[in-house]
């Protein structure tokens, strides 16, 4: 029944109204019982003998709020243990609970005591690590770069997941590293050691944990920079030989654009301006947080314009929230079919650069067109000269694409005059 509690436990006092013709015996006494008009009013369990749990009560707020909770003593004390809500807890099950609790309490053991415990290895896991420092760092990056940390922490280190951050030593981190590097490439896998890496650095400045297990594990790629310029029957081997699905409308553009890969990966339509034939990338999509108009050819804009428009999708090409996603197993699909020496998606753009040179396009253009901040635009150089070559751009990406379009229909037997370097 509704009482103070004095009966069974005197050191429980009760507020709000004293409605003793009410008690809680069934499952339909839980939303039967009034809700007292101040304070809380709590019901003990009053069942059958063989079915009430001692110690289970429902108490009920004056806010509305009904909750199952267990009574016990331990260590002279009158202690409360909030079992839950009981929208979704039957009285059976609290029941059931209640008596669970009961033989904890006869063992001399503090079911609160087990409950913190369990609440702070929940806490200490990588999985509520990795969401607190996801939370944490959301505002502060950009959004790529956030996509990109929440795929490595969410995807790649999945199997760590339900692991104590305490419990995670080197040996972990390298083992999984060599699986991702397997599974995913090796540049893949220094990406999630740098983001993991990061993370546990946030982590010890929260006073989260003690160390970072990344210190002294092996990158998995070489650290040299990256030298590949491709020839032109390369070119038109890649060019002939891309499926006709997203990664091989992306791959194109990447040869004929000469940008980094996940900014065309992650397109935006509204990105796009068709009439103006230009695509237009925010602060936030670029590397160096800038924005950047980039011209396109007639050849890229007929490739771009191939891709079917997804209905209700704001990208242009992939399914997921950043754009396309499927790089590794496509990127090796294309390798077999190629059969070219190993070759990465970012050798297209030096490529470009590299050939849209020895064209004749001036190097302050192509760093136009690459959205670099050097030469004629960094330092005080750049606070004077703000123009950004639209025209300049514009031809020398016009010139690079008949390049790749006249080596393309030669290599198919077609009679085309090569084009004659001019400046840009």
């Amino acid at each position: 029944m509704h009482q103070d509690a004095t009966s069974r436990f005197p050191d429980v006092s009760q507020t709000g109204d004293q409605m003793a013709d009410h008690a809680l015996r069934t499952q339909a006494d839980i939303h039967r019982l009034p809700v007292p008009k101040t304070g809380e009013a709590v019901y003990f369990d009053e069942g059958k003998p063989k079915d009430r749990a001692q110690g289970l009560a429902l108490r009920i707020r004056s806010a509305g709020s009904r909750k199952f909770v267990f009574f016990y003593r331990h260590g002279g004390r009158l202690l409360k243990y909030t079992i839950g809500d009981a929208t979704s807890w039957t009285l059976d099950k609290a029941r059931e609970t209640a008596r669970g609790l009961r033989v904890q309490v006869d063992r001399g053991e503090n079911p609160a005591t087990d409950k913190a415990s369990k609440r702070a290895d929940a806490a200490s896991l990588f999985e509520t690590l990795k969401d607190d420092y996801l939370a944490a760092r959301k505002g502060n990056l950009k959004t790529s770069s956030f996509e990109a940390s929440t795929h490595h922490l969410t995807r790649l280190w999945k199997p760590l997941h339900r692991l104590p951050v305490t419990s995670i030593d080197r040996g972990a981190v390298a083992a999984r590293l060599r699986t991702i590097a397997t599974e995913n490439g090796p540049v893949a896998a220094d990406r999630a050691r740098s983001t993991l890496s990061k993370m546990f650095a946030w982590a010890i400045g929260e006073g989260l944990c003690e160390s970072n297990p990344v210190m002294g594990t092996n990158k998995q790629s070489e650290a040299k920079a990256r030298e590949r310029t491709l020839a032109d029957h390369e070119l038109v081997t890649i060019w002939n030989a891309v499926p006709g699905n997203d990664y091989g409308h992306i791959v194109r553009l990447l040869m004929l654009t000469a940008q980094r890969r996940d900014e065309i990966g992650g397109l935006r339509r509204t990105e796009v301006d068709t009439a103006g034939k230009l695509i237009v990338l925010p602060g936030e999509r670029t590397k160096n947080s800038r924005a950047h108009e980039l011209p396109l050819s007639p050849l890229a804009l007929t490739e771009l314009e191939a891709v079917p428009e997804r209905e209700g999708s704001p990208l242009v090409f992939g399914k997921g929230v950043g754009g396309y996603s499927g790089w590794s197993k496509s990127k090796a699909a294309l390798d077999e079919s190629c059969g070219l020496e190993p070759w990465t998606l970012h050798d297209l753009r030096r490529t470009a650069a590299t050939r849209m040179a020895d064209l004749g396009v001036l190097p302050h253009v192509i760093e136009a067109v690459l959205n670099h901040v050097s030469g004629h635009k960094a330092g005080v150089a750049g606070i004077y000269n703000r123009s950004t070559y639209a025209a300049e751009k514009r031809a020398a990406l016009d010139l690079w694409a008949n390049h790749v379009r006249t080596i393309v229909a030669q290599a198919a037997g077609a009679n085309v005059t090569k084009i004659r370097a001019k400046r840009a």
